[in-house]
């Protein structure tokens, strides 16, 4: 089992200097380096602190979501003074979506910092929303709301929340099919089988029939994936159809 020092130093070899390279994604220096170097810390390792708690970025993440949904709510309160529970929390799930903070952790090359025994190349997508939560996460720990506000707000808030914008984005093209669908009376079945093609990672494939048709098929790493996909296709080709009744 690989101790804390260890990690650290051979993240530093790795990555040059990971204080310097943090400094420059946080916008300030940090002040105790232990909890960014759990942020970027997989599972994989198996490490464990000096407590016997597993040291990983998994807890992190509970932590950095819970203060990116509070600053992102706060933020949304005072923009929309006239948005309703319901409006105000729709908006929030735009912007913390899966999708967006997967975008977020790429941007910012999160991924060239985890110490993990997997190969980078089989990781999910999910990893680097994963690593962006487990980031904020580090940050409250090591300097507490504010600074993570402004983190938030310089990283998330400014750059790319737009409410007009927002209002029109899509969160899920599955939930939005199903609630044409049922507004409609009409049949609906997603059709989910494993792949058994070449690829090294499992893939699954789906059929969406709609009222007993196949209106599209796609195929992805995970079931709920290649649903979305799926769903995706028969929205653009049924979007005129949908766009008159939903």
């Amino acid at each position: 089992m690989k101790n804390i020092r260890y990690i650290f130093n051979s993240r530093f070899k790795g990555n040059g200097n990971f204080f310097i390279e943090l400094s420059k994604i946080l916008g300030f220096k940090p002040k105790q380096i232990k909890f960014y170097q759990k942020a970027f810390t997989h599972r994989s390792m198996n490490t464990k602190d000096s407590k016997g708690n597993p040291f990983n970025y998994e807890r992190l993440e509970f932590l950095g979501d819970a203060m990116l949904s509070s600053v992102i709510a706060s933020h949304l309160y005072v923009e929309v003074p006239s948005g309703d529970e319901g409006y105000l929390t729709k908006m929030r799930s735009k912007i913390v979506s899966r999708e967006h903070l997967n975008e977020l952790g790429k941007d910012l090359k999160l991924v060239t910092f985890v110490e993990s025994k997997i190969p980078a190349g089989h990781f999910g997508d999910n990893i680097h929303g994963n690593l962006f939560e487990a980031l904020i996460g580090a940050i409250f720990l090591d300097r507490g709301y504010k600074y993570c506000e402004k983190f938030i707000y310089s990283r998330v808030i400014i750059p790319y929340v737009d409410i007009e914008t927002l209002e029109g984005k899509i969160i899920s093209y599955k939930s939005l099919l199903i609630e044409w669908c049922q507004k409609e009376k009409k049949t609906f079945t997603y059709y989910v089988y494993e792949d058994n093609g070449k690829d090294e990672i499992k893939h699954f494939s789906v059929k969406l029939s709609i009222d007993d048709k196949v209106v599209a098929k796609a195929r992805a790493t995970s079931k709920k994936k290649a649903e979305e996909k799926a769903s995706k296709r028969a929205f653009f080709a049924l979007q005129t159809r949908i766009s008159k009744t939903i």
